[in-house]
């Protein structure tokens, strides 16, 4: 079957629930270098849950929801061993009495659970006290009085520890500690040797930490993107390939051995995260394994058993990838399903502005006037207009709301174009009830272009054409919020570009458009003479530009 992990790096994000990334017409495009597993400064923003909403998920995690049942279960008193622990026989009778499962399942799950409940005070371990002779009791720890007050903040606090603990308990279960704890016994390697095997040690927990920061990232930056659950899930394999395959590349026969490494690394980690709310994780289906080892038996894994780094371990196909075949998703579910929940987002969030990451969210730009909004949104440089613009919409009359924006809008500065385009696409939110307020600037020289096209687009009857400055200004005004907004390269831009002169002649068309009072002249006609596929109107275009970079103050091409 075809796996995500031979397919390309673009439709790797495409199946992920981020196509807007490559869209230029999209209005909510954020720049996909953002979402390189190798160079990630930035991460889109998200929308979180109220806190309350997050507390009373936390309290049915799982995980969480056991070490609360054990604390109840231990009540006042229960004898611990020399070593603050259950013991076998308490163990079984709480494993059973509890329904954490049966066997050594059950027991291992209430000495997990135990551990956690401990770390988080919700059980406390002290001398013992009465008759029973126990040197040592276990009791209910003040820990859980504060989850039982109804507090959300109490309950947050409580499971953001846990999740903490979790996370650093998964990574510490990758490791191999191979010999070390044989230093100081008779026969120990020399304490130089032990320092080497430590430092050695400390490289793989920073690798396999790395791994699930890593991992945890994409997961962040796909539910951002998501616009329903199906695109919020990552198969296993794709986002394995992602932390693999340098960006651009396709898959090589080695680097299909190394998906599938991280896929079996990653796969207990996630599910330890599962388990403490952070994901919704399908983990793989150990059968495959299996499936796997027969193949080698049968002399068709031979290069998956030598470690040579055939995908063929879990078999991963070797064969070239057929996009339009199709993709048995029952099937693709064996290899390994993961989603972010909304706790996880919450989670992986603090995480990132721990580690010193700018991680916004959604509607941090909407929350004051229209001109705060448009240039907040104007001047980040992760953000999601549209997302921004709806929140500052809502609950807003739309003809005074209108009004605001235009107003904030104004400006021949730098940032002015920008803010103009975002405007814009407010204005398309509110629709046909701003127009009044639109009519109202149809005098204003910079407001005049957007007005009238904006009116027409809405079958506005009477309104003028602008007189021949405003239209050469708009012009300008345009092209260089496409510039400042796209980029040079971005097809939109260069579709607008090669309509910039339509009928006109493009001397006399430069003639006028170099002397356009506007702080992006310079950079738009520069655009003009090196994309332009006209070489006389490139020709025009550049002669233009450093006519009017020879005036005084005018920008050079940003």
């Amino acid at each position: 079957m075809p796996l995500p992990a031979d397919v390309d790096l673009g439709t790797l994000y495409g199946a992920s629930g981020a196509e807007s990334l490559a869209d230029p017409n999209a209005d909510d495009e954020f720049d996909a270098d953002a979402l390189d597993p190798g160079d990630r400064n930035l991460v889109p923003p998200v929308r979180l849950l109220d806190r309350d909403e997050l507390a009373a998920a936390a309290l049915v995690v799982p995980l969480f929801d056991r070490a609360v049942r054990l604390a109840r279960w231990v009540g006042e008193q229960r004898p611990v061993d020399e070593w603050g622990e259950l013991g076998a026989e308490l163990e079984q009778q709480a494993a059973t009495e509890l329904e954490f499962g049966e066997g050594d399942d059950g027991l291992g799950e209430v000495a997990r659970t135990w551990s956690l409940a401990v770390d988080l005070e919700l059980i406390t371990v002290g001398d013992g006290e009465g008759d029973d002779g126990a040197a040592e009791v276990a009791a209910i720890g003040e820990g859980l009085a504060a989850l039982e007050s109804g507090d959300p903040e109490a309950v947050l606090e409580a499971w953001e520890t846990a999740a903490s603990i979790v996370a650093g308990t998964t990574v510490e279960a990758e490791l191999d500690l191979g010999d070390l704890g044989a230093a100081g016994e008779p026969g120990a390697a020399p304490a130089e040797e032990t320092e080497e095997e430590y430092a050695q040690l400390e490289e793989a927990r920073e690798q396999a930490q790395g791994l699930l920061d890593e991992a945890l990232q994409v997961l962040y930056e796909a539910r951002a993107f998501a616009t329903t659950e199906a695109e919020e899930t990552i198969p296993l394999g794709v986002l394995s390939a992602l932390l693999v395959v340098p960006d651009g590349e396709d898959p090589t026969e080695e680097m299909l051995g190394d998906i599938t490494s991280v896929m079996v690394a990653l796969d207990p980690m996630l599910q330890d995260l599962a388990d403490i709310g952070i994901l919704d994780y399908s983990p793989i289906d150990p059968t495959l394994f299996d499936e796997s080892e027969a193949a080698a038996g049968a002399g068709t894994g031979a290069e998956a058993g030598s470690g040579t780094g055939s995908g063929a371990a879990l078999g991963l196909p070797t064969e070239p990838f057929d996009p339009d075949l199709p993709v048995d998703e029952s099937e693709a579910a064996r290899f390994g399903l993961a989603r972010l929940t909304a706790l996880g987002v919450h989670q992986v969030r603090q995480w990132l502005l721990e580690d010193g990451y700018d991680a916004p969210l959604i509607g941090d730009h909407a929350r004051g006037t229209a001109a705060e909004l448009l240039e907040g949104i104007a001047g980040s440089a992760n953000v999601l207009p549209e997302e921004e613009i709806a929140e500052w919409l809502v609950g807003r009359e739309p003809l005074p709301a209108a009004a605001e924006l235009l107003a904030a809008s104004r400006g021949n500065d730098l940032v002015g174009p920008i803010r103009r385009l975002f405007c814009r696409a407010a204005l398309d939110r509110l629709g046909a009830e701003a127009g009044p307020a639109v009519r109202e600037v149809l005098g204003d020289p910079h407001l005049a272009g957007l007005a009238t096209a904006w009116l027409a687009e809405q079958g506005a009857a009477g309104i003028d054409p602008p007189e021949r400055p405003v239209l050469l200004w708009t012009t300008v005004d345009t092209l260089s919020a496409q510039l400042i907004d796209l980029g040079p390269e971005d097809p939109l831009f260069q579709e607008s570009l090669e309509r910039v002169v339509d009928q006109e002649s493009p001397e006399q068309f430069f003639a006028e458009l170099w002397r356009v009072e506007h702080p992006y002249t310079t950079a738009v006609l520069d655009a003009i003479g090196e994309r332009h596929p006209d070489k006389p109107t490139a020709k025009e275009a550049r002669k233009a530009a450093h006519k009017a970079r020879s005036r005084t103050g005018s920008p050079q091409t940003r």
